[in-house]
């Protein structure tokens, strides 16, 4: 009998409470718009000039996402250089994007040299499929990605490179 009048107690007070939640006006407040730059393109140089992929339609296009804090990423760069010193005369346009600040990037390039084309990017790593780094696109002439390659690779090996001179 006492389970009984208690249960029939806690069901009244959960009623009671949650009719009591329904009825609080919820306060809204006016969202400022943020005072930093706005992104208006997808990737930058590190100067702040808009880059996107279609500024390289003609060209074969490989996009390297990548972050300083990247083992992986960081590792296989020195191939990277190989493979884009291998590939200068076949229409190869190397990217390697990272979503970090261009401080950060900055600082990575002067402290590492390497010699490659590190660009910002603005987008969401989500919004293109990438849920984890090093991450690479090839894109053809036409602008079409045409393979993606994800994790650390040996980027300058024979097969690697015919691979990437196959692309049309």
């Amino acid at each position: 009998m006492h389970l009984r009048i208690l249960i029939v107690l806690i069901t009244a007070l959960l009623f009671i409470g949650c009719k009591e939640e329904k009825s609080r006006t919820v306060k809204v407040e006016k969202i400022e718009p943020a005072k930093d730059k706005v992104a208006t393109s997808t990737y930058e140089d590190l100067e702040g000039n808009p880059i996107e992929l279609t500024d390289y339609k003609g060209k074969r296009v490989l996009v390297n996402y990548w972050a300083t804090w990247c083992r992986p990423c960081i590792e296989e760069m020195p191939d990277m250089e190989k493979a884009q010193t291998l590939l200068l005369n076949d229409n190869y346009v190397f990217l390697f994007a990272s979503d970090q600040s261009v401080e950060k990037i900055n600082k990575f390039k002067e402290s590492r040299g390497f010699k490659l084309n590190f660009i910002k990017f603005n987008g969401v790593y989500a919004e293109e499929n990438i849920s984890a780094l090093p991450a690479t696109f090839i894109y053809n002439k036409m602008g079409e990605q045409v393979l993606r390659f994800d994790g650390g690779l040996k980027w300058d090996s024979p097969e690697m490179i015919e691979k990437l001179r196959a692309v049309q």
